[in-house]
């Protein structure tokens, strides 16, 4: 029961006239609103502070960036890509032929992985697991050379095993296969740069 039920009438006209002049009126209201302690209300406005904060940061939250090569620069890759050099790479967790591969990729806005040094190549080697990748070079038959997805003459950087007409990167080497094999494949393209 509040406290202005138990008062005699005396005390009651007086809360009647307080209570419509206003006088005294808020600091009976604060009695009924602080039926907590300062400590307690204190943590209460934080956690609401706290929730509203969390609330307002998820709802306005970017896009997950890449990790990124300290001399990348403020490039970024999109979710699940990682960044090296001038380049975001993706490696699959699912299998398909070297058409299909390339395919997924071009879905993706890339092509099968292309490397233009020793180090991007190194790069793909260290990220990928102990599973064979498609990477995206080709070629008509062993007697022609190997060219990348966007037609461009491979520069033999390092030498390509087999007698296949597809790449793939295995273990520390790359190796040629046919294209109905099944692997995991790598999709490379150009980092997106933010100003």
């Amino acid at each position: 029961m509040h406290a202005w039920c138990s008062q005699s009438s005396e005390e009651g006209l007086t809360f009647l006239y307080s209570y419509f002049t206003g006088v005294k009126h808020q600091e009976k209201c604060l009695r009924i609103i602080l039926f907590m302690s300062p400590t307690k209300l204190f943590c209460w406005f934080a956690v609401t502070i706290v929730l509203t904060v969390a609330f307002i940061a998820m709802s306005v939250r970017k896009e997950k960036t890449c990790t990124t090569n300290p001399e990348a620069g403020h490039a970024n890759c999109s979710r699940d890509w990682i960044g090296f050099g001038s380049k975001c790479f993706y490696f699959s967790e699912v299998t398909s032929n070297w058409t299909s591969s390339q395919t997924s990729c071009m879905i993706l806005k890339a092509h099968l992985a292309q490397f233009d040094s020793l180090e991007e190549l190194d790069f793909l080697k260290r990220h990928k697991n102990d599973s064979a990748y498609w990477i995206g070079l080709h070629r008509k038959s062993s007697e022609h050379s190997w060219r990348w997805t966007d037609n461009t003459k491979y520069n033999n950087l390092v030498p390509i095993r087999g007698e296949g007409k597809r790449a793939y990167l295995i273990d520390d080497k790359i190796s040629s296969g046919k294209n109905y094999m099944p692997r995991k494949w790598i999709c490379s393209k150009p980092k997106s740069y933010t100003l």
